[in-house]
């Protein structure tokens, strides 16, 4: 499925499973313990699962340049993960991706969505603050950032869709 988003560098396109393979190398870059390519697979066989990927116009065999899975449950979505590989931040990716989950929350008449953040992450934050949502609640030392370094909390949050 291809939607109707065209930038100039890039093309937002719904994930498959044939993308599985393709989406540790980027979730590494960011976490601590990445998903394994069975673990991204098994999450897109959810009915309830879907996302989206960014892909340099005209490579889309090649390696995506940042993604999102979410999930949709009883009319509540979760953004389950989003990143964007370190080389094509800063060009409006995040936000591209995150607005094709909200299009499709839109259209399915969703009531929220949710997602979790380091506090430690600023530009992810100030995203989601532009995009309307508002800190709910804390997880207290939910992020682990290997060996020796202290943990932070997630903020909790939320972005009502009605």
């Amino acid at each position: 499925m291809k939607l109707p988003f065209l930038s100039t560098e890039y093309a937002i396109e719904a994930l498959t499973l044939d993308d599985a393979e393709q989406l540790p190398a980027i979730h590494e870059e960011d976490f601590v313990r990445p998903w394994s390519a069975n673990e991204f697979e098994s999450l897109l066989e959810q009915d309830t699962v879907f996302g989206f990927a960014a892909w340099k116009v005209g490579n889309r065999k090649g390696m995506p340049a940042g993604f999102v899975l979410a999930r949709l449950v009883a009319g509540e979505g979760e953004i389950l993960t989003i990143a964007v590989a370190r080389s094509h931040r800063r060009r409006g990716l995040g936000r591209d991706l995150m607005e094709a989950v909200l299009r499709t929350l839109h259209a399915e008449r969703a009531e929220a969505l949710f997602l979790e953040v380091d506090e430690t992450n600023a530009p992810a934050i100030a995203l989601y603050r532009r995009l309307g949502f508002r800190e709910v609640a804390r997880r207290p030392g939910y992020y682990e950032h290997g060996a020796g370094m202290k943990r932070t909390d997630a903020l909790v949050m939320r972005r009502d869709l009605r």
